[in-house]
């Protein structure tokens, strides 16, 4: 990924614009202490823990202390964190921080020589012997890396490497050497001494009918390989037409190889054909080109490649393999559409999950209701964005499936949890209705759909106000433009009856003013006038506003579009505590208590009465 430039002060801005330049990369800069920047934010730990928890690549112009505060708190495997690079104020000093091995110090060493700087490159094997025998060069994959640090401690002890294959880095064989560098396309071992690499100069073809068993696939592919003499992890990428994009053991083909998924239409598959071993005319009538495995893995291994195993065949399968004449960084092909759907929670960035951070920093296009993208400040900096305003819902919904469609990576943000009154179910209805019933292009069912969990806004209330949710509770939303009236007042006689803790989402709008009242009308017949409700408005922003009312003095022109409305049950309490009220509502602990404490006395009693 592309990295960001962090400047917090004016001293570091013209160094962090020329590092920007040079790498192509955004700026983004503390408020009020940058002139000059793409995006700016208010805090500096929480902007680059942000970052950080979303896989972004931080070149800081800042202390390294700075940086070091803001990632400390979540750093969990160096295998997958992103580089970290600090840099001074004047630009003398590029110091990569974390991620040294996955592209720091080459970041680094960039920078350095751009400013004509240092690079305090500190990894041992960088240091000593000038590799990192865990990042191979691009096109090749190390089959076991939990091996490279045993490796490179020995050699750094001065035992020699001798190498069997290409010599990818820059390191002389020792025929007595005590660790062995294996650079091989055939499956090999490796282990505490030897480290295996495999060029990727292979693209595996598939194809298949409708719904095809996975492991028929994956056995016939496997047999493929080993007749063939060839690793799994020479394979640069699993390739088929986009007819099969959603194809459930081709995907899971592709996971388990560890490779992209890479389609093709039709069409271009049929410009294939002059190259095929076993053109099909029965497969043109089904699909439109004269094969899929051969052809696919063809095409997305290059114009040079050729066929290394041609068409093997099952009841429901076919695959195949082409060899490019060198291993292949970028395999050739579109990657299946992705669309996640995205609950950023009320909107403070604190409250966002590393999990949605890392999904939207890695959307091609964020699309959504305009204020919601804003609340994502910096972290939306730069990308494209499809604002859609209230009331347009189902276009702003199908416009993002429909440009996942197309093979985009696309993010559909809302706001508390995408699945609670938001967007996540008309996503899927869409892709539920028919064709006729203006559902969503065959391109767009096809796509991948990821939902993950943010905030909801009652999660939020409660914690403001304490726990008013310890027992049982229900949301109900009051707004009556999708759902009946009658359904609604049946809902709140229920909730009612059933002495639920309640949420009201869209308590009142400019025209609907009533329903609330009603609500609160029907509550009071079933629980006490001086029940605990909580106010909460703008939860997580500046403006955030928390009151408590009690149930018969509850308001309508208190409340707005913006309030989440907590009515408690009949056992809710308000509490008066030093550091302010405190809602809560009693899960029964003090009741099993007593009765603990009575079961004990009895079987006292019985024990005495028994002596």
């Amino acid at each position: 990924m592309t990295p960001v430039v962090l400047c917090l002060n004016r001293s570091g801005e013209a160094v962090a614009h020329r590092i920007a330049g040079a790498l192509g990369a955004q700026v983004h800069g503390r408020e009020g202490r940058v002139d000059k920047a793409d995006a700016f934010f208010p805090n500096a730990l929480d902007h680059a823990r942000d970052l950080f928890a979303a896989g972004t690549p931080i070149i800081g112009v800042c202390a390294a202390g700075i940086l070091i505060r803001a990632v400390a708190p979540i750093l969990a495997d160096k295998r997958t964190e992103p580089p970290v690079v600090a840099v001074s104020d004047d630009g003398g000093a590029a110091i990569p921080l974390l991620g040294g091995h996955r592209g720091a110090n080459r970041l680094a060493r960039e920078i350095a020589d751009l400013l004509g700087a240092k690079a305090a490159v500190t990894t041992a094997g960088d240091v000593a012997l000038g590799v990192a025998l865990d990042v191979p060069p691009a096109g090749y994959r190390l089959a076991n890396p939990e091996d490279a640090k045993s490796v490179m401690a020995a050699m750094l002890a001065g035992k020699g490497a001798r190498i069997e294959g290409d010599a990818i880095f820059d390191i002389a064989s020792d025929p007595r050497g005590g660790v062995e560098l294996v650079v091989t396309e055939a499956p090999v071992a490796g282990g505490p001494e030897r480290l295996v690499y495999y060029p990727q100069t292979y693209v595996l073809g598939v194809g298949c009918a409708r719904n095809a068993p996975v492991e028929e696939l994956r056995s016939s592919v496997e047999v493929m390989l080993r007749d063939a003499g060839i690793a799994t992890g020479a394979i640069a990428a699993i390739a088929t037409l986009d007819l099969k994009a959603d194809e459930p053991s081709v995907n899971a083909l592709a996971r388990a190889f560890g490779v992209p998924l890479k389609l093709f239409t039709a069409a271009e598959l049929e410009e294939m054909t002059p190259r095929l071993a076993n053109p099909s005319d029965v497969v043109f009538a089904e699909v439109g080109c004269h094969g899929v495995a051969e052809a696919a893995s063809l095409a997305s291994a290059g114009e040079d490649a050729v066929l290394s195993a041609e068409k093997r065949k099952t009841a429901n399968t076919t695959c195949a393999l082409a060899k490019a004449p060198s291993p292949i960084a970028e395999p050739l092909g579109r990657a299946r559409g992705h669309l996640s759907i995205i609950g950023i929670g009320p909107g403070q960035a604190t409250w966002r999950t590393p999990e949605a951070s890392r999904l939207i920093q890695e959307a091609e296009e964020l699309v959504g209701y305009g204020l919601y993208i804003d609340l994502l400040g910096p972290l939306a900096a730069g990308k494209m964005r499809s604002d859609f305003p209230l009331g347009g819902e189902e276009d702003r919904c199908r416009y993002a499936l429909e440009q996942a469609g197309k093979g985009k990576n696309v993010a559909l943000i809302c706001s508390g949890d995408a699945g609670i009154y938001a967007m996540g179910a008309l996503v899927f209805e869409l892709l539920d209705r028919a064709p006729d019933e203006q559902g969503v292009s065959d391109a767009a069912r096809r796509v991948e759909v990821m939902s993950t969990p943010g905030v909801s806004a009652l999660q939020a209330a409660a914690a403001r106000a304490g726990a008013p949710l310890g027992h049982d509770f229900c949301a109900i939303s009051l707004s009556d433009l999708l759902t009946p009236r009658d359904d609604i007042v049946k809902r709140l006689h229920a909730a009612a009856e059933g002495d639920f803790v309640i949420a009201f989402y869209n308590p009142v709008s400019r025209r609907r003013r009533t329903l609330l009242a009603e609500a609160r009308d029907i509550l009071l017949g079933h629980r006490p006038e001086d029940t605990p409700v909580l106010l909460a408005s703008s939860l997580g922003r500046p403006e955030e506003n928390i009151r408590y009312r009690r149930l018969a003095d509850l308001d309508v022109d208190d409340v707005d579009m913006l309030t989440v409305v907590l009515v408690g049950s009949s056992n809710s309490k308000l509490a008066q505590l030093g550091d302010g009220p405190r809602m809560y509502t009693p899960r029964g602990y003090a009741r099993r208590i007593d009765g603990d404490l009575q079961n004990v006395g009895n079987r006292h009693l019985e024990t005495e009465t028994s002596e």
